[in-house]
């Protein structure tokens, strides 16, 4: 499979969702963002860019990088797998807080059948992902206890491999 991986706030391209994948032998597109010198705006068109550009089968996106990835599922109809999403980004962005609530909005389109989601029952940077887990409607979201907000806490290499076909 080609999958677009989407790291988080100050995560690398080759952070731990990258390297399960790798292991899994899939292809990977994995461009760098820095989050705090590019505007959501810019992000996006350069995600919807990669994503006419490299035709993914999936996109894969951790962190705040799930936010973006969630958008972009929304905009290309492509299925996306969240690793501990960051879906309420506009709360630590006030400066973009107008086009990130216009992307958030968007999220009631998601296709529940083309989402999937885990996260860390420890998660010390986004708590409990209470609101994630309501708004999937809870479908094909794992909670990993004890892991916590680093993809490397979870059992990624397994998760992907289960719900990747």
């Amino acid at each position: 499979m080609r999958i677009l991986n989407i790291h988080g706030y100050n995560g690398s391209p080759e952070n731990s969702a990258y390297k399960a994948l790798a292991k899994l032998g899939h292809e990977i597109i994995s461009p760098a963002f820095d989050y705090e010198n590019e505007s959501p705006d810019d992000i996006m068109g350069r995600l919807s860019r990669f994503a006419d550009d490299e035709q993914p089968d999936i996109i894969v996106g951790t962190s705040l990088g799930g936010f973006y990835a969630a958008a972009l599922s929304v905009k290309s109809d492509l299925p996306v797998i969240l690793v501990n999403p960051f879906l309420m980004a506009f709360l630590a962005f006030p400066e973009y807080t107008k086009y990130m609530i216009g992307l958030f909005g968007e999220f009631s389109k998601l296709k529940s059948e083309k989402v999937s989601c885990i996260v860390g029952s420890q998660d010390e940077v986004l708590g409990d992902h209470t609101f994630t887990k309501d708004l999937l409607n809870y479908q094909r979201f794992r909670i990993i206890e004890g892991g916590g907000h680093s993809g490397a806490t979870l059992p990624l290499d397994e998760y992907f491999s289960e719900v990747i076909k």
